[in-house]
C-alpha cells in the first residue's frame, strides 16, 4: 500500500460522529518515529511519573497534618471551595491517585521536558483510534492495535462509566468510539443526575473547577462519601495544579522529594522538570532574591528584556484558562508592554489563582510527511513536536499503552492540537542489526 492509498484509508476509518467536535488536523501516512532508545526512556518514565504522583499526594497530606510545610497545602489550596477541599482530605481515599498519567513531552535536541502533567486528559479516544488504524498496516506503534483499548479497561477493573461535562464536550465523540470497542465493558453515560444509571465505577472526565456545572455532581460526591461509589481520577483538585513543578524545585523541600523518589529516580526527574517558579508576590527579605531569577520582585520580572523572556507563565490550576493552550503566555512572542501585563495580571492572581514561571525550552525540528488539504499531494513538513505518552496504571504499574504525536509547524512556539498540526501515533524505529 502507497502514501496516497494509506491517506485514503485513514480518512475512509474515521468515525462517521468524528474523534473531536469541530477539531481538524493534517493526516500523515506514517506514525511518528522515534529510536529505541527514547522508547526506553518512556517506559522508565511512567514509573518515575508514578513515584512522582503518589509523592505529591503524601507531601499535601503531610502538610495539612503539620509535618512537612504549612504553605504547601496553603499553595494547592488557594481558590478552592472549602467543601472540595474538605472533601478531598477524606481518609477513605487517602491513598487513590489519577490512574491516567499522561506528561506533554517537548522533544528537544538533548531529549525531551515535560511542560506539564495532565490527570484528566484529551486525546485517550483519539490515540486508540490512530493506533489501531496504523496497526492495520502493520505499523509497530507503542501499544499496538490494541493497547489503548485493552489498557485502559484493565486500569478500570474491567468495566466503568464514562461521565462527560459540557466544558469537556470537544471530547465526547473519541470517548464514545472508545466505548463502542469494548463490547459493553465502558459505557459514556449523560450528566443528568440519575443516580439509577450509577451501576458501575465512574471515570470522571471533567475538571474539578467545572464541578458546580455538572449536575450530577453533587448525588455523585454523596454516593462516595457514603461509600457506595468509586469514582477516578479522585476528587483531589490539589493533584491537577500545575504548580507541583515548582514545588519540586523548592529547597526546603529537596530531601523530601529524595527520600520519597529515591535518589535516581529524583537526579533523572531534574533532568526533564524545567524549573519553575510560583508567581508569589509576598516581600522577601532585603538580602534575598528570587532563585536563578536574581531580582527581588515580581514587578521587576515585569520589566525583563525580550532576551530574558525566554519564560513561558501559565495559571497553575482550577479554571477554565487552565487547560489546553488556554492562559499560556510566552515572553519572548510578546512586546514589553504585553509582558508586563502579562505578570501584573498573575501577581494580582495570587490570592485565587495561583500563576506558575516556566523556562521555556525549543523544540527541536523534525520532519514528518503529511497530506496537503487542497492538493491532496504527500509533502513533508519541518515542525516541532509534543509527544504525550498515555500511562495506565494497574496494579501499581504504570504501563505505557500509546503515545500520540503533534508535528506543529517550525514557526509555533507553543505546540498543541491546531487545524495545520499532525496528529499521528508514535512508533518505534527498527533496531539496527
Amino acid at each position: 500500500m502507497n502514501f496516497s492509498e494509506r491517506i485514503a484509508s485513514i480518512r475512509a476509518a474515521m468515525p462517521k460522529e468524528g474523534l473531536f467536535a469541530d477539531k481538524e488536523w493534517l493526516v500523515s501516512p506514517e506514525p511518528f518515529r522515534i529510536s529505541p532508545g527514547l522508547h526506553d526512556e518512556l517506559q522508565k518514565l511512567g514509573y518515575r511519573l508514578l513515584l512522582f504522583q503518589k509523592a505529591c499526594n503524601r507531601l499535601y497530606q503531610q502538610s495539612v497534618a503539620g509535618k512537612q510545610p504549612p504553605w504547601v497545602a496553603e499553595y494547592l489550596d488557594r481558590g478552592k471551595p472549602a467543601e472540595l477541599i474538605e472533601f478531598s482530605r477524606r481518609k477513605e481515599s487517602r491513598d487513590d491517585i489519577p490512574l491516567v498519567i499522561r506528561p506533554d513531552l517537548v522533544l528537544t535536541e538533548e531529549g525531551f521536558v515535560i511542560s506539564e502533567l495532565d490527570s484528566v486528559p484529551g486525546g485517550i479516544g483519539l490515540t486508540a483510534w490512530l493506533n489501531q488504524t496504523y496497526a492495520s498496516f502493520g505499523e509497530d506503534v507503542i501499544g499496538g492495535g490494541r493497547g489503548m483499548i485493552d489498557g485502559f479497561v484493565q486500569m478500570l477493573g474491567g468495566e466503568a462509566d464514562i461521565l462527560i461535562s459540557e466544558e469537556s464536550a470537544t471530547y465526547r465523540p473519541e470517548m464514545g468510539w472508545l466505548a463502542k470497542q469494548t463490547n459493553g465493558a465502558l459505557q459514556v453515560i449523560a450528566d443528568d443526575g440519575n443516580p439509577d444509571l450509577w451501576k458501575r465505577q465512574i471515570f470522571r472526565f471533567f475538571e474539578l473547577f467545572d464541578l458546580e456545572n455538572v449536575r450530577s455532581a453533587g448525588e455523585l460526591m454523596k454516593r462516595v462519601e457514603a461509600g457506595g461509589q468509586k469514582v477516578t481520577p479522585p476528587f483531589k483538585p490539589y493533584l491537577e495544579e500545575k504548580l507541583w513543578f515548582a514545588l519540586f524545585w523548592m529547597r526546603p523541600l529537596r530531601e523530601f522529594w529524595r527520600r520519597e523518589l529515591g535518589e535516581r529516580q529524583w537526579l533523572k526527574l531534574q533532568e526533564v522538570i524545567p524549573y519553575t517558579w510560583i508567581v508569589n508576590p509576598e516581600p522577601l527579605p532585603h538580602f534575598a532574591t528570587i532563585p536563578q531569577l536574581d531580582v527581588q520582585s515580581w514587578e521587576e520580572v515585569g520589566e525583563f528584556s525580550q532576551k530574558q523572556r525566554d519564560l513561558i507563565l501559565k495559571i497553575s490550576g482550577f479554571s477554565e484558562q487552565s487547560w489546553g493552550s488556554r492562559g499560556v503566555t510566552l515572553g519572548s512572542d510578546i512586546s514589553q508592554s504585553e509582558w508586563k501585563n502579562a505578570v501584573t495580571e498573575a501577581i494580582s492572581s495570587f490570592g485565587h489563582h495561583p500563576y506558575i514561571l516556566q523556562r521555556f525550552h525549543k523544540a527541536r525540528l523534525v520532519e514528518q510527511s503529511y497530506a496537503d488539504l487542497q492538493s491532496g499531494e504527500v509533502k513533508l513538513m519541518k515542525g516541532r513536536t509534543r509527544l504525550c505518552p498515555y500511562y495506565f496504571v494497574n496494579e501499581e504499574q504504570a504501563n505505557l499503552c500509546g503515545a500520540l504525536a503533534t508535528v506543529c509547524p517550525a514557526d509555533k512556539k507553543l505546540l498543541h492540537g491546531m487545524r495545520d498540526a499532525i496528529m499521528v501515533p508514535v512508533a518505534t524505529e527498527a533496531a539496527e542489526p
